[in-house]
């Protein structure tokens, strides 16, 4: 698995002072790398900022490790990445010192008010960190540190239904875990790891299928990180309109729009965002801004989100095959390159519930996983600036 210094993407400031945390030369350093996470998440210089400002280099290559997964309990597999990501997790989280995270107590009737369901789970995760009160508190993902990413993805719905996204971030901030679990018993999830139980995107037995972007809004509210409602909604919800009823009810912390669909041919994104009800869409494009509406002109200027949703709805229009769709977002305008700068595609995924697998691209790298695939990983080398 890769090093992690914190999950999701880093923060963007409001000012503009500062230059781009330097990276470490070397690999293993894991002091080095918590300090680089930790200098993304204090520095006063926008992330978006850094990305459109850094000079052009030539072609270098980055090495990615991605590591998958098979645990239906959580138990040794779980814990390798517990061990192997705490030290820089747990420093992320007391960035701003954990006075300013909520209690235990708090955290936990978050998640008896709202995901009673994962609370037997997280008490099993809880014990495997050996009762360490903070992680019982990130674990919960209730009021974490803000933080804001850009990706893109799409859908075709019916009843054979693909989902393909590209998930575009720091390579050095990303965990590069692919998870399949049967933590409920009767319903088997596979996804894209993050925050060491969340997801970012992945599908259950059942034939649902979920994926997330950011919302392109700076708000900041009481309630959960995304990654661990994506995890709820495919361990609790059979299909679509399962999925947008617990996205009613479940306060999230940050603006993301979350593509649904699943294999009867229902299909929706859903802009969720702090403190307001949530829209419900039948787009099959999102990009970061909310839905198909640019709030923030400059900052979705910055990641070039306006031109990838119209490309992408560009090739949906024109009965684009599966595979060349899927070819698509390994090119430009949708593959980002700019790795130095902590914003490059790290992967591609290519999801149909209805065959039970999920295709991870890289240029010249096909790597397919499903619900039992032993564990395995995979070596790549990324292409970028």
């Amino acid at each position: 698995m890769t090093t992690t210094t914190k999950s999701s993407c880093p923060p963007a400031p409001d000012d503009h002072r500062g230059q781009a945390p330097a990276m470490p030369t070397d690999l293993t350093d894991w002091r080095g790398w918590v300090d680089y996470g930790l200098a993304w998440s204090n520095a006063s210089h926008s992330a978006v900022d850094w990305i459109a400002s850094s000079p052009i280099a030539s072609a270098a290559t980055f090495p990615l490790r991605f590591t998958a997964y098979q645990e239906d309990t959580p138990g040794p597999r779980w814990k390798a990445l517990y061990d192997a990501t705490w030290g820089a997790y747990s420093s992320w989280y007391a960035s701003q010192g954990l006075s300013e995270r909520p209690s235990l107590a708090e955290c936990r009737q978050r998640l008896l008010d709202h995901m009673p369901e994962l609370v037997p789970v997280w008490e099993q995760l809880v014990r495997l960190t050996d009762n360490d009160t903070v992680a019982a508190r990130l674990l919960s993902m209730w009021r974490m540190p803000s933080f804001a990413c850009g990706c893109s993805q799409a859908v075709i719905a019916g009843s054979d239904p693909l989902l393909v996204r590209n998930y575009d971030y720091d390579l050095n901030l990303f965990e590069g875990v692919i998870a399949s679990t049967n933590w409920s018993g009767h319903r088997k999830v596979i996804g894209t790891s993050d925050l060491l139980w969340g997801l970012l995107d992945g599908m259950n037995e059942d034939g649902l299928v979920a994926s997330l972007t950011f919302g392109g809004r700076p708000d900041v509210g009481d309630g959960f990180g995304i990654p661990l409602v994506i995890r709820y909604l495919l361990e609790t919800c059979a299909d679509v309109d399962a999925a947008v009823s617990a996205l009613r009810r479940i306060p999230v912390s940050q603006s993301y729009n979350v593509t649904l669909a699943d294999t009867s041919g229902a299909h929706a994104t859903v802009f969720v965002t702090p403190g307001e009800p949530i829209e419900v869409s039948d787009l099959t494009v999102a990009t970061n801004h909310r839905l198909d509406v640019v709030e923030r002109p400059e900052h979705a200027r910055r990641l070039g989100s306006l031109p990838r949703q119209q490309h992408l709805n560009r090739l949906l229009d024109e009965d684009t095959p599966r595979h060349r769709l899927v070819d698509a977002f390994l090119q430009e305008p949708l593959r980002a390159d700019q790795y130095t700068a902590g914003f490059g595609t790290l992967y591609t995924a290519a999801y149909r519930p209805s065959a039970g697998a999920v295709t991870y691209r890289w240029p010249g790298e096909t790597w397919v996983r499903t619900f039992d695939d032993v564990d395995d990983h995979r070596e790549v080398t990324l292409v970028g600036r």
